[in-house]
């Protein structure tokens, strides 16, 4: 039987944990922050680990289904009887299958860190923040209210923008963390309009109860049915918010333009943002209420699929041309996101027909492990060269073997080649959208080819292309081999987790209606994008194993459009257009004239009214006896004169 007591404190420990550490920490025991905040997430992930144990093989399962177990629950803000705020945890497949993931890969980043920030003078309060992010997600998995989700999904907002604008002292830093604060506070927005608008309909805020209701309940379906704008439905509306929010935090385009820039926060963050938390909260959200989504709303599902997928693209070819390493590692977390959505965006619901839904759910799963791995790696490389740029880097394989292998086994699973993790989740994606969309399904084996080629122009880039010591000459001076013991750690067990994590029985564990059912292996379907990225390996082999003229003559070949790629196809100038000359400009300064001068101005008017007027009276109160004497029989003749007239 599971015990609600210590489900609850996976959650609590982080929290207290940040309490702790960030008011006596620093003071008292800054060396020490490091070993309690991973101690504390140590036993967060014991816990999760035994209740995801408990759940799937256990107590979980009723008459062949994985049933929703509400843990915890107690009203927090009641609004009408109907809707009412509530607090609680909430066990399903996902939510237990995320717990496992967020504290294990939080684990792993707290343990790298010990090395990597090891020295820095606001060491605990890095801690702090961490063990506050990873209650915020924590948080926002286990909800069982949609506004309870968007609680945490806010803080979560807030705990990534006082990690990315760490290094505070740094403008690019600062400038990182508002950008993606207020970025993602415009889809927010639109996340909240969509909550508001399927409550009032649904006469809920609760998960299933809202679920239920907008899924087999004709009246509130009809109810919100009956409602439209622009030709779609309130639910098509509702529901296309609540993706907007979503959107906003998995770095979907349009709103992509803050993840690159969050690379400024320290590398072991980006891992523990890129791999299992901010930018998969949007992934999470769509599967929580996917039931709404594939069954009474199918409209707002192909939305997420074409988004899903154009993300995905389009990241890719930017991440071919970028040079800084944690860059080319970002936009490929947002071509793999986008591989989650569009896998969401084309499931069914019912048994094998929700293939896309698992398999998304998969991705997520062993893509938080092999792009943890990713950045951590790029971490240790950073850590050993100094730099973030590829033409700092070059021959480190021998230098670094452990960074390399481990490096190297990440890039084989992120490119799908078997019997890597990658592979068998990358699998499932394109079986869903063969079965499907044959549109999508063409646009994701090119994406998957797209990958493996940056990825191992990536790795050749970084580890071989050119021997370090001919451009480095203080490689014995300043250097001396591997990173710290506490950073390898992570590396080698992300990198058996890479390996291995694929031949998790995945469908028979995470399915959209909590049936699982069993998957094939097609050797003729899955032939031809595994041969895609070996060709794909191959080119980037070919590019860049070696110092070569090759990469200069593409690129000068494909000049315009490879330098459009190169600036991002200049979103950021064309949002900085947008915004001071549009926004600022045409809006701004409008409102800034009437707010000085009509409200102002009115506000400033009575002021001067009111100046003058005390100016008048003043004599009334100039506490002379003689003068209030004379006002006083003055009065009584005025009111004597008044009488005798009125009276005659």
């Amino acid at each position: 039987m599971l015990n609600q007591n210590y489900i609850a404190l996976i959650p609590i420990l982080p929290i207290l944990t940040f309490l702790v550490i960030g008011l006596i920490g620093r003071r008292y025991f800054p060396n020490f922050s490091g070993i309690l905040g991973t101690l504390s997430l140590l036993t967060s992930f014991i816990l999760s680990a035994t209740v995801a144990y408990q759940y799937f093989f256990e107590v979980g399962k009723i008459d062949g289904v994985y049933q929703k177990i509400i843990a915890l629950k107690y009203v927090w803000l009641q609004f009408t009887p109907n809707i009412s705020i509530d607090m609680g945890i909430l066990l399903d497949p996902i939510s237990v299958m995320m717990i496992v993931i967020v504290t294990f890969i939080s684990l792993m980043v707290h343990i790298y860190s010990l090395g990597y920030m090891h020295g820095e003078s606001r060491f605990a309060t890095y801690y702090a923040f961490l063990s506050l992010f990873t209650f915020s997600m924590l948080g926002l998995v286990l909800s069982t209210n949609i506004f309870q989700i968007y609680i945490f999904w806010e803080l979560v907002g807030v705990s990534s923008f006082l990690l990315i604008g760490y290094y505070y002292e740094k403008p690019s830093a600062v400038a990182a963390s508002k950008k993606a604060f207020i970025v993602t506070r415009f889809a927010d927005l639109g996340f909240l309009i969509g909550i508001l608008v399927l409550s009032y309909f649904s006469e809920t805020l609760d998960f299933q109860t809202l679920i239920q209701r907008l899924t087999t309940d004709g009246t509130y379906l009809s109810s919100i049915a009956s409602v439209s704008f622009l030709g779609a439905s309130g639910l098509t509306w509702g529901l296309l918010l609540v993706f907007a929010g979503g959107a906003g935090k998995s770095a979907m385009f349009p709103f992509h333009i803050w993840l690159p820039d969050a690379m400024e926060g320290p590398t072991p963050v980006s891992a523990l943002i890129h791999a299992a938390t901010m930018v998969v909260a949007g992934v999470y959200l769509v599967a929580r209420l996917f039931p709404v989504f594939t069954v009474s709303c199918p409209a707002a599902l192909e939305v997420v699929a074409y988004v899903g997928i154009f993300s995905s693209m389009f990241a890719a070819i930017i991440a071919c041309t970028q040079t800084d390493i944690k860059r080319v590692l970002a936009y490929s977390t947002m071509s793999q996101i986008g591989f989650m959505m569009f896998a969401l965006g084309v499931s069914g619901y019912h048994g094998e027909e929700g293939v896309g839904f698992m398999a998304s759910m998969f991705h997520l799963f062993t893509h938080s492990i092999f792009k943890a791995l990713l950045f951590l790696g790029a971490g240790a490389v950073i850590h050993y060269v100094h730099s973030n740029e590829m033409k700092d880097m070059g021959g480190l394989r021998k230098l670094m073997p452990i960074t390399h292998i481990t490096f190297l086994l990440a890039c084989l699973a992120i490119a799908g080649i078997p019997p890597f993790a990658g592979f068998f989740s990358k699998e499932e994606i394109l079986t869903a959208c063969w079965n499907s969309n044959k549109i999508i399904f063409g646009a994701a084996v090119i994406t998957a080819g797209l990958t493996a080629f940056y990825m191992f122009r990536l790795y050749f880039n970084i580890f071989w292309n050119k021997d370090y010591s001919s451009h480095h000459h203080d490689t014995t001076e300043h250097h001396h081999g591997e990173a710290p013991k506490t950073m390898l750690l992570p590396l080698l067990i992300l990198a058996v987790l890479s390996v291995v994590a694929g031949f998790v029985p995945f469908s028979k564990l995470v399915t959209a209606d909590g049936i699982g059912f069993g998957t094939e292996f097609h050797l003729g379907f899955a032939a031809g994008p595994v041969i895609l990225a070996v060709c794909a390996i191959a080119l980037a082999y070919y590019m860049y194993a070696k110092e070569s003229l090759v990469p200069q003559k593409v690129s000068d070949a494909f000049k315009g459009f490879y330098t459009a790629a190169y600036h991002k196809f200049y979103f950021d100038e064309i949002y900085l257009f947008f915004t001071k000359k549009i926004i600022f400009n045409l809006i701004g300064r409008p409102a800034a004239w009437v707010d000085k001068n009509i409200f102002d101005g009115f506000m400033n008017l009575l002021a001067t009214l009111t100046e003058k007027l005390s100016e008048l009276i003043k004599p009334f109160q100039s506490g002379k006896v003689q003068e209030y004497a004379i006002y006083f029989f003055a009065g009584t003749l005025g009111f004597v004169l008044l009488f005798i007239y009125l009276w005659t």
